[in-house]
This record gives structure tokens, C-alpha cells and sequence, in this order.
């Protein structure tokens, strides 16, 4: 193997090009790829944070709808409750409203028995006077035919 002038040109510029590609090349591409590196770092750090966040977001909507489930659990208990409270309330108000009206009737029913006590002592009375004028044979005038029927009235 020949060692030539060629050969020391070629090394020469050989060691200028690499020279040459540390001095102005390798720096742009080496902040570059770290660049991009930090970038990729930074990118993987906000997707484990955002996978964290989702994480705890998820943890909070599972309480949330756990505590949701708790308070519509307890609004249905209340309706329920107060739906029979409700029904009890009618109950009691049929039941007042049914006593008023049976309390009504007896008093209506009471009025009417004494109309009819008193109807049927006139009607006694008149019978008996109309018995007692056949029996006697005479007419007794109107006034002393009402004070006789109320003094019969008055005795039944």
C-alpha cells in the first residue's frame, strides 16, 4: 500500500470536514434532538398528570354520584314518608268529616222525631176531641178546642 500525497489530502480533508461538522453542524443538531428529547419528556409528563387528573376526576364523579345516589335515596324516603303521612291525614279527615256528618244526621234524625211527636200529639189530640164532641154530642167553639188540645199536648 502506497502512501501518497492523495492519501494525506484526503485525510487532511477528512479532518477538516469533521472539524467542520463539530464546529457548525453537530450544535444545531444536538439542541434539536434535545429539544424534540425535551419536548417528548415534557409531553409524557403531562400525559401521566393528565392521566392522574383523569384518575381523580373519575374518583370524585364516583363519590359525587355515590353521594347522589345517598341524598335521591333519602329525598325518596321523605316522599314516601310524608305520602303516608299524607294518606293518614285523609284518613283522619274522612273519618272526622264521616263522625260530623253521622252527629248531623242523629240531630236531624232527633228534630224530626219530635216534629213527628209533635204532629202526633196534635193529631191525638184532635182525635180525641173529635171523640169527645161525638161522645158529648156538642160543638165546642175554636178557642176552647185549642186551649184543650194544648193542654192534652202538654199532658202526653
Amino acid at each position: 500500500m502506497n502512501i501518497n500525497a492523495t492519501l494525506f489530502g484526503q485525510m487532511i480533508a477528512f479532518a477538516f470536514f469533521v472539524w467542520f461538522c463539530m464546529k457548525y453542524v453537530w450544535p444545531p443538531l444536538t439542541a434539536a434532538l434535545s429539544e424534540r428529547q425535551k419536548r417528548i419528556a415534557d409531553g409524557l409528563e403531562a400525559a401521566d398528570k393528565a392521566g392522574k387528573d383523569l384518575e381523580q376526576a373519575q374518583e370524585r364523579v364516583a363519590e359525587q354520584l355515590k353521594e347522589a345516589k345517598t341524598q335521591a335515596a333519602g329525598i325518596i324516603d321523605q316522599a314516601n314518608k310524608r305520602s303516608t303521612q299524607i294518606v293518614e291525614e285523609a284518613k283522619n279527615q274522612g273519618r272526622e268529616e264521616g263522625q260530623r256528618m253521622i252527629t248531623g244526621a242523629q240531630a236531624e234524625i232527633e228534630q224530626e222525631i219530635n216534629r213527628a211527636k209533635e204532629q202526633l200529639r196534635e193529631q191525638v189530640a184532635s182525635i180525641a176531641i173529635a171523640g169527645a164532641e161525638k161522645i158529648l154530642e156538642a160543638s165546642i167553639d175554636e178557642s176552647a178546642h185549642a186551649k184543650i188540645t194544648e193542654k192534652l199536648a202538654e199532658s202526653l
